[in-house]
């Protein structure tokens, strides 16, 4: 018995072995989340089981004020129980830059920090435009193989990093959760997420069409720690979270290596409202407090769809229109949303657990109806 015991023992030895010496390693790591959180995916509450660099928000922050009419409006019974059978955690409306509906669940609150998954790809899209501003990226135009080797042969030298920004680099890439080599899973659990992406293939012509990816925004963050010599954590505080007055320190996830690498395409964790201030900015071309903060023509690039038959992608920044509006949205997984109409001066933050069902390419049912929402709300106050 003693050496049927040692030999399985022996034997379950060789196999963890061989498997972080193999393609595979990641999956020991997975296992071990899946213990330790008792989940098989990824969650708004997962910044806590791995490692973090802290987003440095300002010295003297700036809350939102509120509406005259914050909260008096109701939400609509449709919207309560969407909010419920979806989970959400946090909806708030900015009128006119006013707080005029707020409401948390599930043990939620205005300071609750929740993971952005990948609304951090509009950020990461902005710390880009500010290094292209600041003259430390040339332009949109600016290859890739400028900044990072093994991108200067084949479809790969054409790559530039607008191509990153706007989903359209040809690199092969698996955007499932699952256990695929090369993918999301594999990126989202490895501790070593440069080994990750130094296996990145563009295997088509760049610059041709949308294929959403988060490798481009992993990609594009790399970019950007090599043009600006900082990590996109310190970047980020230093050029827009502290200039927009956030109340809060966030937290970025990192892979698990000696000097931690960002996981650019998701991960950002921090409040709803917090959130809503890249909203802002972008709804005012790049103004706070009458500072440019990142340039106009930027953004307005940024929000308008590049390909005509992708209408629904910019540069990092989602569409949304609605009736004869052209917003614009962050987006994330299990449905973190900010969405802003400028011509209307509105922001609509919701952050929670799931999604629902999708209805079209600019996203699931829950976000038109939050659009829906937002645009009754106003109309209230718009009342006499």
């Amino acid at each position: 018995m003693k050496k049927i015991l040692a030999l399985t023992s022996i034997s379950i030895l060789l196999l963890i072995g061989g498997l972080y010496a193999s393609p595979f390693y990641f999956l020991l790591y997975g296992a071990k989340m899946m213990i330790e959180t008792g989940r098989d995916t990824a969650f708004i509450g997962d910044h806590i089981y791995f490692d973090n660099r802290v987003v440095k928000a300002a010295d003297t922050a700036t809350d939102w004020p509120k509406h005259l009419a914050y909260n008096r409006i109701p939400l609509s019974p449709k919207m309560q129980e969407l909010h419920q059978q979806y989970g959400s955690v946090a909806h708030v409306v900015i009128y006119k830059d006013s707080i005029l509906h707020e409401s948390y669940y599930d043990g939620y609150s205005d300071q609750s920090k929740s993971n952005s998954f990948s609304m951090s790809k509009s950020f990461v899209t902005s710390m880009l435009g500010k290094a292209i501003m600041e003259g430390q990226i040339e332009s949109l135009d600016q290859k890739v193989s400028d900044f990072l080797e093994g991108f200067d042969q084949g479809y790969a030298a054409k790559l530039t990093v607008g191509d990153l920004a706007s989903m359209s680099s040809g690199l092969e890439w698996n955007e499932k959760y699952d256990l695929s080599l090369n993918g999301m899973m594999e990126a989202y659990i490895s501790p070593d997420l440069t080994r990750v992406m130094k296996k990145s293939i563009i295997t088509s012509p760049p610059g041709e069409g949308f294929r959403y990816l988060s490798g481009n925004t992993q990609l594009l963050a790399m970019v950007l720690q090599e043009a600006t010599g900082k990590n996109i954590s310190d970047y980020f505080s230093e050029k827009f979270w502290q200039p927009l007055g956030a109340t809060q320190d966030a937290l970025w996830q990192l892979d698990s290596a000696a000097n931690g690498m960002e996981k650019a395409y998701c991960c950002f964790a921090t409040n709803a409202k917090d959130f809503a201030r890249m909203g802002k900015l972008y709804k005012d071309y790049g103004q706070w407090e009458g500072e440019q903060l990142l340039d106009s023509t930027f953004i307005a690039k940024s929000t308008q769809a590049r390909f005509s038959e992708s209408p629904e992608y910019g540069y990092g920044w989602w569409m949304a229109p609605y009736k004869d509006q052209q917003g614009f949205a962050m987006r994330g997984h299990l449905g973190q949303y900010v969405i802003v109409f400028p011509e209307s001066d509105l922001i609509i933050v919701r952050l929670g657990h799931q999604k629902g069902p999708k209805k079209d390419a600019f996203g699931p049912q829950m976000f038109h109806d939050l659009i829906d929402e937002g645009f009754q709300m106003i109309a209230h106050v718009s009342q006499p």
